[in-house]
Order: C-alpha cells, then structure tokens, then sequence
C-alpha cells in the first residue's frame, strides 16, 4: 500500500515528469494533470489524499481549481499545497483564503515540498479526518456533513454496510479484507458518480460500513445499481471452491454466506428530522431490516 495518492496539476512537463518520479520513489501514487478541468475530472472519478497544485494553468488558473474542489463537497476535504513562480503577498494570501493548506514558490526545494507534503496528509489522517484504507472521509468528517443536513433540503442519506465481512477476513485475511473495502468504496464512487451529483459525500463510517448523501431524485436506481454490481463483482475476491458453494465453510459447519450490501435510506423528502442522532438511528435500522431481508433471500 503507497504512501498516499498525490495529483500534481503542472503544465510544465519537465516540472510535473520531476515530481512524479519524485514522489513514486518516496512511494507514494501519483497522477498528473496538465489542465485545470483534467484535475478536477480526475479527481471526481478518485480522490487524492493531496493535491499539489500550479496556479498558471493553460484553461483555468489554479484560484478556480481550488474555489471549484472547495465548494464540491466530495473533493472539499482534500489537501491542497500550492505552487508557483509568483511571491507576492497578495497572491498568497488569496490562495489561503479560497482554502488552500499552503504555498510554496518556485524554484523549490524538493525535500522542503517532500516534507510539506508529508505533514499535511499526516495532519489529516491525525485529525480523524481519512480512513486511511479506503482514503474516504471519516469520523470527524462525517459528522460534519451530517449536520449540515438540518439546513439542508431534498436529500437523501443511505447506510451502506458489508455484510459477512468478518467470516471472510477471518478466512482469507485482514490484507484482502481491506482490499474489500477498497474495492467497495470504488464501487460507490463510480455508482455515484454515474447516477448521484457533485454535491453528494462518501464517507466510510465504520469498519464495515459506508455513507452515502445523495442529492439525486432516482435513489431506487442508485441503490439497486450498487447492489447488482456488489454482487457481480465481490465473487472475484473468493476462491472457486468458496464461490461454487455460495461461501465459507465454517467450523461448526455452517456457511458463512458470500457478502452482500446491507442498505438503510432515510430521505427529508418522507419525514422529518429534529436532529442528526434520529438520521443515523433510523438509518441504522433501516439497515438491519434490509440486512435481515437480504440474508432470508436464497442465493
């Protein structure tokens, strides 16, 4: 597992080439974009755990990539360190206040931006802020978003869970466990991104389930797209002999059912809500119904 994911947004290619050696030798993944509206393109479809971005830009300059990964609130936790040939005050000071987590100006040290690098996905991972298996949103993140809901309108909130998760890490291990995970959390970015809108937020709430705020009027498709691709593509993760007989021979002798998605859906569009405890508790219980419904269906 690399170090972070880095985006480096840098239309000079000696730069962006540099960086990208750079920081996959530190081992970290790294992606480049040359172009403002490819960054954010990218980053829509994976999030970066830092964003290392120029401000001169062929299309847009580097000010309105940041108010645009700012003001969307999939990409608004992310790390952004700018960086530039200019050293004016000022242009400092704008980037900071559009949310920028620093500024470095070129020519630069590399070991200064290594460590600048660093510290700010340290710094988010430290504040609660990131699982650090699926890079998602977590914890202190999440009940953020929640409580923006009471201000909100026409959202809907689903609770997405891994059902049979342990059975299957205790047999094949935590590494493909997390690999689950990951590929879970894919999964519900592509659905989303598919069938959700920009202003929707992923974050993984538990260690075996995620959250979902959508903001799109079709969470029946959402929901039964994710469902059917779960299940299409969690066999890959079992042997032939696990899939042959619907899953995990347990020692009592009992079989550990091959994993499915658990999903509650609450919406402000049906009920009302006096707080974030009763949107998650509802949720909660939406799920363990659908849990209990999906385990009696025969496979």
């Amino acid at each position: 597992m690399s170090n972070g994911r880095i985006l480096v947004v840098e239309d000079d290619f000696d730069i962006s080439n540099m960086l990208r050696i750079f920081f996959t030798g530190q081992g970290y993944s790294v992606e480049v974009a040359a172009r403002g509206s490819d960054a954010l393109e990218l980053c829509r479809k994976k999030l970066p755990d830092l964003i290392v971005l120029d401000i001169m830009l062929p299309d847009m300059d580097g000010y309105a990539v940041c108010k645009e990964l700012r003001t969307t609130t999939r990409t608004s936790h992310i790390p952004i360190i700018f960086l530039t040939q200019r050293d004016e005050r000022s242009d400092k000071i704008q980037g900071l206040e559009l949310g920028a987590d620093d500024y470095i100006t070129k020519p630069f040290d590399i070991e200064e931006l290594k460590l600048r690098v660093k510290n700010a996905i340290s710094s988010y991972r430290h504040r609660n802020l990131t699982d650090p298996r699926t890079r998602l949103p977590s914890a202190r993140l999440i009940e953020e978003q929640l409580r923006t809901l009471m201000r909100t309108n026409g959202w809907s909130l689903l609770q997405i869970g891994v059902d049979h998760l342990a059975p299957f890490t205790d047999a094949y291990g935590f590494v493909a466990g997390d690999e689950v995970l990951r590929f879970t959390a894919m999964l519900i970015n592509d659905t989303d991104d598919e069938y959700g809108t920009l202003d929707d937020f992923i974050g993984h709430a538990s260690s075996d389930s995620f959250i979902l705020i959508t903001m799109s009027q079709d969470v029946a498709t959402l929901t039964n797209k994710l469902r059917s691709r779960f299940d299409e593509g969690i066999l890959s993760h079992y042997n032939f002999i696990d899939r042959e007989q619907g899953g995990i021979q347990q020692p009592d002798g009992q079989l550990a059912p091959i994993m499915h998605l658990s999903i509650g859906a609450v919406s402000d569009k049906t009920q009302r809500f006096s707080d974030i405890r009763e949107i998650t508790e509802m949720a909660a219980e939406m799920r363990r119904l659908d849990q209990r419904k999906q385990d009696k269906q025969p496979s």
